[in-house]
């Protein structure tokens, strides 16, 4: 049976050496180094490379950032009993460059939180249970443990719950889509300028299937770039830059809405 998240809050994380690589020599890392004084945001998943934990659960938090930075936060940290190896590289090719991965490979911080569970019947050995916690200065302060049932809940550990505890008033910035090409100046001021307004932004690059009939069909135009934000189309560059002086953003209205 899992430990309840009240009976983890106001008790010290667990006290830890993590075998790491950074970039291509072992370093240990001690829970002091990554808690000590600062305040973090840890979220822990049964393994790199599966489903929830690539397409939702990573994505989000390092999406989120800057936000949970404005709010207080010094550091968001993934931890899943994985080795080293292959968490450096589920980070790189995540593009989760706002996050620090941590291997917990021998299961030792995990078992210590009480979360380290049998998955043997997928192959997996013992793995950690998905949950998440706000911890100040290495004490628990909040603690989200999704749900003791069958599958991989995912239900209360995500980055929006999160922020959500930490800041019921704060706004998360809205998803950002940029087609570009190299060597595009125009591409480049566009995303320079999502990046000075804090946008986290993905990006979808020219090539041989993504080409100028692609890009009409997808933003009713052929010249790059072409700006997606919170799912509505604001334009090129020189839209982008409209958009952002008109203040739609700070106020929250969707592409093409700039009334006050």
């Amino acid at each position: 049976m899992l430990p309840s998240a009240a009976s983890l809050e106001l008790k010290p994380v667990p006290q830890v050496t993590f075998k790491t690589r950074t970039p291509d020599q072992w370093q240990d890392v001690s829970s002091d180094a990554l808690f000590k004084n600062k305040t973090v945001v840890v979220f822990s998943l049964p393994g790199a490379y599966t489903p929830t934990c690539s397409s939702t659960h990573l994505p989000r938090y390092n999406e989120l950032a800057a936000t949970f930075k404005a709010n207080g936060v010094d550091d968001i940290v993934c931890i899943s009993v994985n080795d080293a190896f292959v968490m450096n590289e589920w980070k790189a090719g995540q593009d989760a460059a706002n996050v620090t991965v941590i291997p917990d490979g021998n299961g030792d911080f995990t078992s210590g939180m009480g979360l380290l569970v049998d998955k043997r019947n997928l192959g997996f050995g013992m793995r950690s249970w998905r949950y998440s916690m706000l911890v100040k200065n290495g004490i628990i302060e909040k603690m989200f443990i999704e749900p003791e049932k069958e599958g991989d809940p995912f239900e209360v550990s995500d980055a929006d719950t999160m922020l959500n505890y930490i800041n019921p008033a704060a706004k998360a910035p809205p998803s950002a889509l940029i087609f570009a090409k190299p060597g595009c100046p125009h591409c480049a001021r566009a995303k320079a300028a999502l990046q000075a307004h804090g946008l986290d932004y993905t990006e979808i690059t020219m090539s041989q299937k993504i080409n100028s009939k692609a890009l009409r069909a997808v933003a009713g135009a052929t010249t790059w770039p072409q700006v997606f934000i919170g799912g509505a189309l604001i334009g090129d560059a020189d839209a982008l830059d409209a958009y952002f002086a008109s203040g739609a953003l700070a106020r929250g209205r969707p592409a093409g809405d700039t009334a006050s």
